[in-house]
């Protein structure tokens, strides 16, 4: 190689570079990347470029149980090519069943421990181009805050990262009393977020320094990511958009059907989307004094706490870290004590996040918020918090197995009496029938919460917007049960319609015209959210003014009809 010194170092580096890419050379393949916490290998597939499964943090078990996610290192280059497992929790339709996937073994695995500790990874896609400087959209995950994984087919980033030309990131994040647990006795006094309980939240804002360190190996633009989530995971983005922790970590919200509101920020009457770091406290001590009664230490909840009070709190700690962790997710679910989601402690996340907002003391941004027309035809079993009984008169696991074996495309006999419990058909009855009830559901449940936190932003800031999900197109009888339900809008966002839990209820080749031209421009409208902070985009084929100001997003079979409101 003479004579690259002839030319000089550089150009003669530039030189070999084109010369070898000219000849199809040895230099690494595009998906070689070398990261901040170690080198990794990725895929290409289907135009884009994806690595799944990358360790952000090192498995949160044994001593680092309960702890803030310490970041993982590597020096042999890992083969990211497949989803790391889903976090602990107890099996619901929407987790991943046996395999950490969409498949039947869902069904099969209800309320039985699935996934694994070792859980803290992280996928990302992008397409597969050489352009830089790309936004990056980081997507959490729903679920309650008990249940979701990565894997889930609807999450997958390819379509989206093609359709934004941007980087999708997607992590698991620690769920139900491994991610979110406010135990006096693992607070070590020295560290005020790890003391706060929020584990899931630091798993993501954990995934957030990752980005800003890692961002521009994959082509990203560190300074623009946007934080989107949905159910719970908007309830988690809402939260970091009030915690001090996350400053500068993220610069756009979207935060998708969910809220930050307590009991005291609402009408009387309401449902609230956030509890009081006490409810936690009381929700941890009555588990540890649980477990102690099964393990024979205790006879009932007094002499349970009689026996806590002669232990130290490293001892209580360590008999804590030393359980299996199935046991802890059984014990939980057979006492009723499954609620879960941030812990408002005063230091990650403020006691009243809507009072800080109110005040100014927030992470301001711009927001795109959300909600679906219907959101309470998925919450059939909150019903009987209305006086009524629950929604569905069929099992989770029946209904499973129902939407698996439905073709859309065929005649159908099934009906809503298969599925709705008589209380609520016909659906369409004024007052007491199924519609009326899931939307008078919605009116105490999602929409004060929303209500509360976009009015309490619109007065700190002007760049707030707001759109409905309208859809409600699936083939009969899933048209009446679902319709524009919660979840429902995230296939259109990230342009997956199946394999999936509700895909064989929802797509049909009849409804495919227009749903697929609504996902095309909901797409395109989240990219320019992404790419400049607002989502007017031509596609949309009118003006989106900021809340109050609403759009809805709607389809007939043969067309996208999206209106301002």
């Amino acid at each position: 190689m003479g004579w690259m010194n002839r030319v000089g170092p550089a150009l003669g580096a530039a030189l070999a570079a084109m010369w070898l890419a000219g000849c199809g050379g040895d230099g690494p393949p595009p998906t070689d990347r070398d990261t901040t916490q170690g080198p990794v290998a990725g895929i290409e597939a289907a135009g884009a470029y994806a690595w799944k499964g990358i360790p952000f943090a090192k498995p949160p078990v044994g001593s680092l149980r309960w702890k803030a996610p310490v970041p993982a290192t590597w020096s042999q280059r890992l083969q990211v090519t497949k989803f790391g497992n889903a976090c602990l929790q107890n099996g619901r339709i929407y987790g991943p069943g046996s395999n950490n996937t969409y498949d039947g073994t869902i069904a099969t695995t209800l309320n039985t421990p699935v996934g694994s500790e070792d859980c803290l990874t992280l996928n990302i896609w992008r397409p597969a181009t050489q352009s830089a400087g790309l936004p990056v959209i980081f997507f959490v995950y729903g679920g309650s805050n008990i249940s979701g994984y990565t894997a889930d087919p609807v999450y997958d980033g390819t379509a989206l990262a093609k359709a934004a030309n941007a980087v999708v990131v997607t992590a698991n994040y620690r769920v139900g009393p491994l991610g979110f647990f406010n135990l006096a006795q693992l607070k070590g006094g020295t560290d005020t977020a790890e003391d706060s309980g929020n584990f899931a939240l630091l798993d993501i804002l954990q995934v957030l320094k990752f980005i800003q360190g890692n961002a521009a190996v994959f082509g990203g633009d560190a300074g623009n990511v946007t934080l989107m989530g949905q159910s719970a995971g908007a309830i988690n983005v809402w939260a970091l958009m009030a915690s001090p922790a996350a400053k500068g970590l993220f610069h756009k919200a979207v935060p998708i059907s969910g809220g930050i509101s307590l009991a005291t920020n609402l009408p009387p009457g309401m449902i609230p989307t956030l509890n009081p770091a006490s409810t936690y406290a009381t929700q941890a001590s009555t588990l540890l004094a649980r477990l102690l009664i099964a393990d024979g230490k205790a006879v009932d909840l007094a002499s349970a706490q009689a026996y806590i009070a002669t232990q130290s709190a490293a001892d209580i700690a360590a008999y804590m870290r030393g359980k299996d962790a199935g046991t802890i997710l059984g014990t939980l679910l057979a006492a009723g004590l499954t609620g879960s989601g941030p812990i408002p402690d005063g230091n990650l996340l403020p006691a009243d996040p809507i009072a800080a907002m109110a005040a100014g003391r927030y992470n301001k941004m711009p927001v795109l918020a959300s909600n679906t027309n219907e959101e309470g035809k998925l919450f059939a079993p909150f019903l009987t918090l209305l006086g009524g009984p629950a929604g569905f008169r069929i099992t989770d696991a029946a209904r499973f197995n129902m939407m698996a074996a439905f073709n859309p495309d065929a005649p159908s006999t099934l009906t809503e009496a298969d599925i709705l419990d008589p209380a609520y058909t016909p659906s369409t009855t004024a007052v007491t029938g199924w519609t009326a009830k899931a939307n008078l559901l919605g009116s105490v449940f999602m929409s004060p919460s929303r209500d509360n936190v976009l009015n309490t932003l619109k007065t700190q800031q002007s760049n707030v917007w707001y759109y409905r999900f309208d859809w409600a197109q699936e083939p009969a009888p899933w048209n009446t049960i679902y319709g524009a339900a919660h979840a429902f809008d995230l296939p259109f966002l990230f342009g997956n319609f199946g394999p999936s839990l509700f895909s064989n209820a929802a797509n049909s080749k009849a409804n495919e015209p227009g749903r697929l031209a609504l996902s095309s421009a909901m797409m395109a409208s989240l990219a320019a959210f992404a790419r400049n902070g607002d989502p007017n985009t031509a596609e949309l084929g009118t003006s989106w003014q900021p809340w109050p100001a609403k759009l809805l997003f709607d389809a007939t079979p043969a067309a996208k009809r999206i209106t301002a409101q």
